[in-house]
């Protein structure tokens, strides 16, 4: 241990303390102010009762709403401490819960993720991309890998980066470069996947709840947003390959950071070599040709459904858009997609030998996600409270008004909502409650302005993305900082931000560039999901 000598005109010759630099005093702030803010389960209730009391204000002084276009004229603000607002709560408090869109959604989707994930699919194509790759080739492979990977949720800020740094260290590369790269890739670019993964369905339930007390726009489905993230996906890997290639690995080595660990804990690097070995054994191979197998079978069963005419996955009219059985089932064809190839490949590797152990895989997936479920219990109650009251429709009426008096309505209107978006996602690090919380007065206010509900969805994922990696608050940045230590000692939480930062810019830019040309070419975002309704 080092020890600095006395400063000049210190009192009592006391040891100087360096003074924190600006950006160590900025993320000291930023983490006091997050620190302050209530757990999310705790937000929503203390946002029910705002809404509750501030509904009894406006009941009281015969505040009433009249959505444009609606043929059901002025309508009162209701008042939540009245008799009408007791028996509502207590008839439909069950209600409020089953019927919200996101709950029966996200957790048919994760159960067949969890299959796939449990079972070890998943991770085996991680480290089947990995082990292929050529040496020039990595830092694009790990980039797409980890753009790729929110198909495992939270998962994949866990699982990618250190296979990533143990297959750059085998092909002679820097393996912070892998780990790092791959970290800032997988949070920074979270909300976009060429895959249909249970972010989507999460977003697009929380959006139509937003959206149904106006009835104004196009109904989201997890596909809803698929060409625009499809796009950001690719662009975001290369992007994000260049910057390792070209931007961080360069930068190690010039700063000496060491190639080899120079700690680990006894066992560690042994057990972490086994679980995340890019090289698949014979068995695993041969799980992923029938699990392969298992998918062509799927999609060809999907597609037989929907290509013959007359197909009955078409809509009345022969064709897909804007509403078709098709749509409807996106769910169901994810769900499956995930959950055969999944249970292929555990048979084949002896994951799954009996129906029990499926169960089993499920159950310990829906265990996992009981989080979600008691956070989704209180947001259901808060939103429905905010739409029986009328208070959504009164606050998203005012505020479009607002921002037509004032011109404020184009693009950059949108650019201030991903920016919004951007600062709280620095503080509330859950995806879920802050969609819900913004959705609830921006679904609704951009419909009033002629917006499509998925379009704004749209908007939101940047800033709900780009801005993970400089979140202090993250347990995935306290992690990462663990796996840099092994490397790096004195690594701190501001060296993996200072590192992944410039992926944040880049990615927020590119991000943003792709909306514009969306935005201003009139293009679909999604299939049946235009810009504007």
């Amino acid at each position: 241990m080092t020890t600095q000598s006395p400063k000049k005109g210190a009192a009592g010759g006391g040891t100087a303390q360096e003074r924190p630099g600006l950006l160590a005093r900025s993320l000291d702030g930023i983490e006091r102010v997050g620190n302050k803010i209530p757990d999310p389960f705790v937000l929503f209730l203390i946002l029910f009762a705002i809404i509750a009391v501030l509904s009894t204000v406006m009941s009281l002084s015969g505040a009433t709403v009249e959505v444009p276009g609606s043929e059901d004229g002025a309508q009162p603000v209701r008042s939540f401490f009245s008799a009408e607002g007791i028996t509502w709560l207590t008839t439909s408090l069950v209600t409020n819960f089953v019927s919200f869109p996101p709950l029966g959604v996200v957790l048919t989707v994760l159960l067949g993720v969890g299959v796939a994930e449990r079972t070890g699919l998943l991770t085996a194509l991680v480290r089947r991309a990995f082990g292929g790759a050529p040496r020039w080739l990595l830092p694009y492979v790990a980039s797409f890998v980890a753009v790729s990977g929110s198909i495992m949720s939270d998962a994949a800020m866990v699982v990618v980066p250190p296979l990533a740094a143990m297959v750059f260290k085998a092909a002679g590369r820097h393996p912070v470069a892998g780990l790092l790269g791959a970290y800032a890739a997988a949070t920074a670019a979270f909300s976009c996947s060429p895959f249909v993964t249970s972010t989507d369905a999460l977003l697009s339930g929380v959006t139509n709840a937003a959206a149904e007390p106006l009835g104004l726009g196009t109904y989201v489905s997890p596909i809803s947003n698929y060409y625009i993230t499809l796009a950001i996906a690719l662009i975001l890997s290369f992007a994000a390959g260049f910057m390792i290639d070209r931007v961080l690995e360069p930068s190690l080595v010039r700063r000496g950071i060491t190639r080899d660990k120079v700690r680990a804990e006894a066992g560690t690097e042994e057990s972490e070599a086994k679980v995340m070995d890019p090289n698949l054994t014979d068995t695993e191979r041969r799980g992923l040709r029938r699990a392969g197998a298992a998918l062509l079978l799927t999609a060809a069963a999907v597609l037989a459904l929907c290509l013959p005419p007359g197909a009955p996955m078409r809509n009345e009219d022969g064709a897909f858009l804007p509403e078709s059985p098709l749509l409807s089932s996106v769910v169901f064809i994810v769900f499956l997609v995930l959950l055969l190839p999944g249970v292929t490949y555990g048979v084949v590797t002896g994951s799954i030998r009996k129906g029990a152990d499926l169960a089993l895989v499920m159950g310990q997936t829906v265990k996992e996600m009981s989080p979600f479920i008691v956070l989704a219990f209180v947001m259901a109650q808060f939103l429905a409270l905010f739409n029986w009251t009328n208070m959504s429709s009164w606050i998203a009426i005012q505020g479009a008004e607002g921002l037509e008096a004032t011109g404020f309505t184009g693009f950059g209107a949108i650019l201030c909502f991903i920016l919004l978006a951007f600062m709280v996602n620095l503080f509330i690090i859950s995806g879920s409650a802050m969609w819900a919380l913004l959705a609830s007065v921006f679904v609704p206010m951009f419909a009033l302005l002629g917006y499509e509900p998925g379009f704004i969805q749209a908007a939101f994922r940047i800033g709900d993305s780009t801005s993970n990696v400089l979140s202090p608050l993250s347990p995935y940045l306290v992690i990462m900082l663990g796996f840099l230590r092994a490397y790096e000692p004195r690594a701190g939480i501001g060296t993996v931000i200072a590192r992944c930062l410039p992926f944040t810019v880049v990615f927020t830019v590119l991000w943003i560039g792709v909306l514009a040309v969306f935005y201003f070419g009139g293009l679909p975002v999604g299939p049946g999901m235009d810009v504007r309704i």
